[in-house]
C-alpha cells in the first residue's frame, strides 16, 4: 500500500511508526516479553490498582467522581503481544472523562497459551467485575465490555459468551476489532500490503490462537466472534475501523449483522487511518477526535453521574 492512501494528517506518524515483524519468531518472542515488561503509567484523577483473580492480573482504574458503570477492557496485540499496561493512557482517561471504572485484564498470549485460554481470561475479568459490582459502587446493569485490535476481537467474544451466561452487558465498545480468522486464511489480502498490520501478520495472530483450525468450516464458540451465525440479543454497540485496514470489511459486516439482528449500533469509518493508529499516534489530532466521540458514546450508553 502507498503512503499516499493514508490520510495527510497521518502520513508522518505512520512513516514514523516502528515495524514488528511478528512473522520471525525471535522478534514475536521477544516483543511479547518486552510488552510484559511494560511499567505502565498513571493518569491524574484516576487511582489504580492490580489485583489477581484466579491467576488473571488485573488493572483497575477508579475516577475521583465514578458515575456507578463500569467497563470490562482488553488490550490488542494480535492475541501474541502487549498487556494491559500498554492501554493504561487510555483506560486512565477513559475512567476520569466518563466516570467509568475500568478493569483491564492481562490476558494470556498465544501461542504458549492457545485457545480458550485468552478468552477463559478475560470472561475470568468480566466474573470478577460483576462479583464486585457493589463493592466498587456500581450498578451490575451498566457494565460493558470493550477492547482494541485482537482485544475487540475479544471482547465480542466475551459479551456473546457472557450473554450466553446470562449475564446483561449494557454495551460493547469495540476499537478496530478483529473479528474473524477467515480474513487470515484469505491469501489474496496477502497482495495489500496494509500498514502496521498486514495479512501476513493476521495469520500469524490467528494461527498462534487456533493452529491449524484457522479458517475451517467450523469453530468452537468464542474462538472468533463473526463465526457465531446469530447475533440477536446483541447490546448497544459502537465500533469504530478504517477504509484503509485489514479489518474493514469484516468490522462493516460485522456491524450490518448486529444492525439487521436488531442491535442499536454506531459505525465510525475512519479516513485513511492505518490499523491502530489512535495506540501509536493517540497525540495526532484524528485520535483526539475518535476518542472524543468514543467516550462521549461510552458516557451516553452507560449514564454519566
Amino acid at each position: 500500500m502507498d503512503i499516499s492512501a493514508v490520510n495527510p494528517a497521518l502520513r508522518t506518524a505512520t512513516e514514523k511508526a516502528p515495524a514488528v515483524n511478528i512473522e520471525n519468531r525471535a522478534v514475536r518472542w521477544f516483543a511479547a516479553t518486552a510488552s510484559a515488561l511494560m511499567p505502565g503509567k498513571r493518569v491524574d484523577g484516576v487511582e489504580r490498582r492490580t489485583l489477581r483473580h484466579d491467576g488473571v492480573k488485573l488493572r483497575v482504574y477508579t475516577p475521583v467522581q465514578p458515575s456507578g458503570a463500569g467497563l470490562l477492557w482488553i488490550h490488542g496485540g494480535g492475541l501474541v503481544l502487549g498487556s494491559a499496561a500498554m492501554d493504561d493512557v487510555h483506560c486512565g482517561e477513559t475512567a476520569r472523562d466518563t466516570g467509568v471504572t475500568i478493569v483491564s485484564v492481562d490476558y494470556r498470549l498465544a501461542p504458549k497459551h492457545p485457545f480458550p485460554a485468552a478468552i477463559d481470561d478475560c470472561f475470568a475479568g468480566w466474573q470478577w467485575l460483576r462479583a464486585h459490582a457493589r463493592e466498587l459502587g456500581l450498578d451490575s446493569e451498566r457494565l460493558a465490555i470493550g477492547g482494541q485490535s485482537a482485544g475487540g476481537g475479544l471482547a465480542a467474544s466475551l459479551v456473546q459468551r457472557a450473554l450466553d451466561a446470562g449475564h446483561p452487558v449494557a454495551a460493547q465498545w469495540l476499537f478496530c476489532p478483529m473479528l474473524d480468522d477467515r480474513t487470515a486464511a484469505n491469501r489474496a489480502h496477502d497482495a495489500t500490503d496494509h500498514f502496521i498490520w498486514s495479512n501476513r501478520s493476521n495469520l500469524v495472530g490467528w494461527s498462534s490462537y487456533l493452529g491449524t483450525a484457522v479458517g475451517a468450516d467450523s469453530l468452537p464458540p468464542y474462538a472468533a466472534p463473526a463465526r457465531r451465525e446469530s447475533l440477536e440479543a446483541m447490546p448497544p454497540t459502537w465500533i469504530y475501523t478504517s477504509d484503509i485496514e485489514l479489518f474493514h470489511d469484516e468490522d462493516v459486516e460485522y456491524a450490518d449483522r448486529l444492525r439487521a439482528a436488531g442491535a442499536d449500533v454506531t459505525l465510525e469509518v475512519v479516513n485513511g487511518a492505518p490499523h491502530g493508529f489512535e495506540a501509536w499516534a493517540s497525540d495526532n489530532p484524528m485520535a483526539h477526535e475518535l476518542f472524543a466521540a468514543a467516550r462521549s458514546w461510552l458516557g451516553e450508553r452507560l449514564g454519566r453521574s
